[in-house]
C-alpha cells in the first residue's frame, strides 16, 4: 500500500500510473457537489453550470463556453458545429479525436478527415496542412476546419508551442477555415510553458478542456468559443443526448478543477520527470524526455518478456501502468501520486526486470 499525499482521505492501494483519468474528486468537490446551486440546464437555468462556463471562456480568453459530459463530446460537438456532412477537416495522423474518439465526426456527423502526419513534437507540418486543403472542385470534400491537439498525447504529452498555434491559426484563417483546439490538458501544456492559457487558446476558433484529468472533476469537459458557435454547438449538445438537466451538481467541481487544481499542475510535470529519470537508470528500458506530466517507456531487445505481461508483474507489485504497444507502456503522474509512489514504481520497474 502507498503512503496517501492527501491524509484526510482514504490511502490508495495502488500506485496507478495508467492515467491521470484516474483521479478522484478532492474533499472540497464533494463538499461543493452536496451544496451546489441547481436548475434546468437545458432551459439555461442552472447557476453553477453558467458559472462554470463563463469561468472557463474567461480563463480561455473565449466569449462563451459549453459544460459537456465528455472531451470526446465536446470534440464531436465542436466540430459539427463547424462542419456540415460531406466536409473535410484536417487533423493529425496520432490525435485523440482520430484514433479513440470511435470515428464520431465520420459515423454521427458526414464529417471527412484528412490526417496530416503529426512529427514527434506533436505538431503538423504547415506546408503539409497547406498542402492539404482542397482547391475548389466538385470531386473533392470542402476543407472546413484543421485540429489541432495540445498536450499532444500519443507524442509523449508534448506542449505545442503559442507561436506554433498562432501560425497555425494564421494559415487557417488565410484560408477561410476555422482552428479547433483539442486542449484537454492544456493547462498542462501551459504550466510547462509558464504562460496563461488564453495565450496559447488564443487562435483557435474553439477550445476543448477536460476537468476530469489532472483538474481531479469526476465529469466533464467545457467546449469554448464565439457566443454564435455556442449556440450552435448547444443544438448539438442536444442532439447527442448531452443535456444533464441539474448538472450543477457536477459543475461545482468543474469549478474548483478550474480555480485550485490548475496551479498545482507543476507537481505532476516535476515527478514525472524524476520517474523517467529514474526509469532510465534501469537496463532495458528506453525512455523518453517527460515533457508534462506523461512518461513513454520502450523495451528494448535484451528484454524478451512483452510489455502486458510485464503489466500483469508490476500489478503484483502494486503498481499499475498503462501498455500502448507491444512493447511500451505510459506512465501519467496526477494529484494521487506523490514521491513516495513515484519510488514505489521505480522499484517495482527494477523488480520486475
Amino acid at each position: 500500500m502507498t503512503s496517501n499525499p492527501h491524509p484526510d482521505r482514504q490511502p490508495v492501494d495502488f500506485v496507478d500510473l495508467r492515467s491521470d483519468t484516474v483521479t478522484l474528486p478532492t474533499p472540497e468537490m464533494r463538499c461543493a457537489m452536496a451544496e451546489a446551486e441547481v436548475g434546468d440546464d437545458v432551459y439555461r437555468e442552472d447557476p453553477t453550470v453558467n458559472r462554470l462556463q463563463a469561468t472557463a471562456a474567461q480563463m480561455l480568453g473565449k466569449e462563451a463556453g459549453l459544460f459537456v459530459p465528455s472531451g470526446t463530446m465536446g470534440n464531436l460537438a465542436g466540430i459539427l458545429a463547424h462542419c456540415t456532412r460531406g466536409d473535410e477537416a484536417i487533423l493529425g495522423n496520432k490525435s485523440h479525436t482520430f484514433l479513440f474518439e470511435a470515428g464520431g465526426i465520420s459515423a454521427l456527423g458526414g464529417v471527412h478527415s484528412c490526417q496530416v502526419p503529426n512529427q514527434p513534437d506533436g505538431a503538423m507540418d504547415l506546408e503539409e496542412v497547406k498542402a492539404a486543403i482542397r482547391s475548389d472542385d466538385a470531386h473533392f470534400p470542402p476543407t472546413r476546419l484543421i485540429c489541432l491537439e495540445n498536450t499532444h498525447n500519443r507524442c509523449g504529452g508534448v506542449a505545442l508551442s503559442a507561436e506554433y498555434t498562432r501560425q497555425m491559426g494564421e494559415l487557417a484563417h488565410a484560408h477561410d477555415l476555422r482552428l479547433h483546439l483539442d486542449g484537454a490538458r492544456l493547462f498542462n501544456a501551459a504550466a510547462a510553458q509558464s504562460i496563461q492559457a488564453a495565450e496559447l487558446a488564443d487562435p483557435a476558433d474553439s477550445v476543448t478542456i477536460c476537468l476530469s484529468k489532472g483538474l481531479c472533476a469526476p465529469v466533464g469537459s467545457v467546449l469554448c468559443g464565439s457566443e454564435a458557435f455556442i449556440r450552435r454547438a448547444h443544438r448539438i449538445r442536444k442532439m447527442l443526448g448531452g443535456g444533464m438537466r441539474q448538472a450543477g451538481i457536477l459543475a461545482a467541481t468543474g469549478l474548483i478543477a478550474l480555480e485550485q487544481m490548475t496551479s498545482r499542475l507543476p507537481e505532476d510535470h516535476a515527478r514525472a520527470a524524476r520517474l523517467a529519470a529514474g526509469l532510465a537508470k534501469i537496463p532495458g528500458l528506453q525512455v523518453d524526455s517527460a515533457h508534462t506530466n506523461m512518461v513513454f517507456v520502450g523495451l528494448d531487445d535484451l528484454v524478451m518478456t512483452g510489455a502486458v505481461e510485464i503489466a500483469a508483474r508490476l500489478n503484483m507489485q502494486g503498481v499499475k501502468v498503462g501498455v500502448v504497444s507491444p512493447r511500451r507502456f505510459r506512465l501519467v503522474t496526477h494529484y494521487w501520486i506523490d514521491d513516495a509512489g513515484i519510488d514505489q514504481a521505480i522499484s517495482a520497474f527494477n523488480q520486475v526486470l
